[in-house]
């Protein structure tokens, strides 16, 4: 009896991943912990083990497919004693059960049949086929799905200009006999047919009843932009998550602003004689591991902040765990310091180099990205002034870090020049009103305009 092996879920939140890489062939002897593949996630690149003994039959997803969703079936395993199933080409022929697995149809999810290196378990559902497939790779059932169709519908062969003008014009294509090489249906024959003859159905974006979905991603109109005027890149998995829970971030939570001025002198001081400290040792702390402190101290010294919203009620933490916002190629990501309050700047720097150089190549776990109780966003270094931040959900504040800069401030009746720095605080109203936010920055510029409070 085959074993199908399954998309495995990598974080909680993960719904699809993309299939980097095959350490195995059919034929391949495995068994439990062998590594069989490299996943990638939206925010990393992890090792995917096996949690079964037998030998390799099926590779039903080609290596460098994108967006196989959790719990599809993408190989089979055959117990000992068993020969591999080949197609007609010797490599693999996908069942019927694989095709009903691989389509948003199937029933329930398989039995997984791999095992995440460190990683954490999901509810998932079934899966469309995979985009990293040949179109003559694929069965007609996974083809006609592709290409919107109901599997064994018609078979829809037309040209991409084609199907924009039947968009425009109101058009069903499948009512059309095209014209073209092998019934392929052409920009004349979409000319000829009457107009308005498509059938009312929901588009991309659009919600049953013509009502657009706020969430949707846009289509790019031709009419606006011609389609030789831009390059399209494709989404990455980065760029769709972050693009989906800002989104809903930004629409779902009642956020709000509170923006204050630090005098940071003494900061820049007391981090010169940190660092020379610490040369022999190779310490180097930044402004921004003194902030992470400073942000976790205000929160333990303001517990009502440091929280987050549920259905159930106010969830208060018990400890700082500072999410730092990390730019990467397609996006950021926000790996966690945690227990950050009890950490010396020396540990926090070195926390931090590590996290962020492992984000950038997109080897963090999901636990050193996930569980943060609190975000910082540092664009001082670029030369950004002020700016407010949306907020990273669950968690209920972020802070946006604006640059250092010589200005005139007044002391005692007298316009000196002293190194100013803005920051603005964005909260979740429903977990942090504006005098509980007031207070946590109060105690934060305390921090940071007297950092000998930290070690108190």
């Amino acid at each position: 009896m085959p074993t199908p092996i399954t998309m495995p879920a990598l974080s909680p939140t993960m719904e699809e991943g993309n299939l980097a890489k095959w350490h195995v062939k059919v034929g391949d002897k495995v068994k439990p912990g062998d590594i069989i593949a490299e996943i990638e996630t939206d925010k990393a690149t992890m090792e995917v083990e096996a949690v079964d003994e037998g030998v390799v039959s099926k590779l039903l997803v080609a290596a460098g497919a994108q967006g196989v969703k959790v719990n599809a079936v993408i190989a089979e395993l055959d117990g000992e004693g068993e020969a591999p199933a080949k197609g007609d080409d010797g490599t693999k022929a996908p069942s019927k059960a694989a095709v009903e697995a691989k389509t948003p149809s199937a029933a329930s999810p398989a039995k997984a049949g791999v095992q995440p290196v460190s990683a954490s378990p999901a509810v998932a559902s079934g899966s469309p086929p995979s985009r990293g497939m040949r179109e003559d790779e694929q069965t007609p059932a996974v083809v006609a799905a592709s290409a919107g169709q109901a599997p064994g519908g018609p078979r829809m062969r037309a040209s991409p200009l084609a199907k924009r003008l039947a968009k425009q014009e109101g058009v069903d294509l499948l009512a059309l006999k095209g014209s073209g090489p092998h019934g392929r249906i052409v920009k004349s024959d979409v000319l000829k047919a009457p107009k308005g003859s498509a059938a009312a159905r929901p588009t991309a974006g659009q919600a049953p009843g013509g009502q657009v979905s706020l969430i949707e991603p846009a289509v790019l109109d031709d009419r606006v932009y011609a389609p030789d005027t831009y390059e399209l890149i494709p989404l990455d998995g980065v760029r769709k998550v972050t693009a989906r829970r800002l989104t809903q971030s930004f629409m779902q939570v009642p956020h709000f602003p509170l923006t204050i001025d630090l005098e940071i002198d003494h900061l820049l001081s007391a981090r010169v004689r940190i660092n020379e400290a610490g040369e022999k040792a190779g310490v180097k702390v930044s402004v921004n591991d003194m902030l992470i402190k400073a942000c976790a101290m205000a929160l333990m010294a303001n517990p009502d902040a440091n929280a987050s919203y549920t259905d159930k009620g106010v969830a208060q933490h018990k400890s700082a765990h500072v999410s730092v916002a990390v730019a990467i190629q397609g996006g950021l990501i926000t790996p966690v310091v945690r227990d950050a309050q009890t950490k010396g700047l020396a540990q926090i720097a070195a926390e931090m180099k590590d996290l962020a150089a492992r984000a950038r190549e997109k080897k963090l776990k999901p636990q050193e990205y996930m569980g943060g109780t609190f975000s910082i966003s540092n664009l001082g270094m670029m030369g950004i002034r002020q700016f407010a931040s949306i907020i990273n959900p669950p968690e209920g504040m972020i802070l946006s870090v604006g640059a250092g800069e010589k200005r005139a401030v007044v002391k005692d009746d007298k316009v000196v020049v002293a190194t100013m720095m803005t920051v603005t605080l964005t909260c979740d109203h429903r977990v942090v009103d504006g005098a509980t936010g007031a207070r946590w920055l109060a105690s934060f510029k305390q921090f940071v305009e007297t950092p000998e409070a930290m070690l108190l």
